[in-house]
């Protein structure tokens, strides 16, 4: 029996690949919420820099340093949770008015020259982190070390990769057997469906009210 996930464009069953996609959903989750901590730690420390500099004349010792390092965590940690959602930026002009097998094989070829691009990015953004580690890069204020903001772009693009090769087997099951409510990968839906869909999401939250 199909139901659905925590997101409503995102279908599950007792398969191996939705229990697969249920359980790595939880690590990017996680991955996710670490961002969003690390975007709280940087309010709070550019609350810190303006008071310091308005109270007292000084502002957080390597303030642009500390920002500067903490831009990849903040960019990247929720990328594959994004992925999983089908939340990035997307144009559904062609896609939408595809029925049938069309569509998975469409997605499906998307999908696998998405993975061939990120898996370029996990190999050139890991020989950057290793040149960093090996000369000592370091930031310009306070010498920050710069390797460990620069390991979070290959190890988070990892994270993406398999969330891409999850979807590739979605993609695939679904081409397959020409299903019309496919497992772990993102369901489009038409305009009047999503119309509605908020609608009730916005009359639940006004009941609560």
């Amino acid at each position: 029996m199909l139901v659905m996930s925590s997101n409503a464009l995102v279908l599950s069953d007792d398969s191996s690949l939705s229990r697969f996609d249920r359980l790595y959903f939880r690590l990017e989750s996680m991955m996710n919420l670490v961002g969003g901590i690390i975007i709280f730690a940087l309010v709070l420390l550019a609350t810190a820099n303006v008071l310091g500099r308005w109270l007292f004349s000084e502002p957080v010792d390597g303030y642009i340093d500390w920002v500067e390092q903490v831009m990849a965590a903040i960019a990247f940690l929720g990328i594959a949770y994004t992925q999983r959602l089908g939340e990035h930026i997307r144009m559904d002009i062609v896609i939408s008015r595809l029925r049938g097998r069309w569509i998975w094989f469409t997605e499906f070829l998307s999908t696998l020259l998405m993975l061939l691009l990120t898996l370029a990015l996990v190999y050139g953004s890991y020989l950057h982190f290793w040149r960093a580690w090996e000369l000592g890069d370091s930031s310009l204020d306070i010498d920050l070390p710069t390797w460990p903001a620069k390991l979070v772009v290959p190890v988070a693009l990892g994270f993406l990769a398999l969330r891409l090769l999850l979807q590739l087997w979605g993609y695939w099951r679904a081409l397959r057997t020409a299903s019309s409510s496919p497992v772990a990968v993102p369901v489009i839906e038409d305009i009047a469906t999503l119309a509605a869909r908020e609608a009730e999401i916005m009359l639940g939250e006004a009941k609560e009210e």
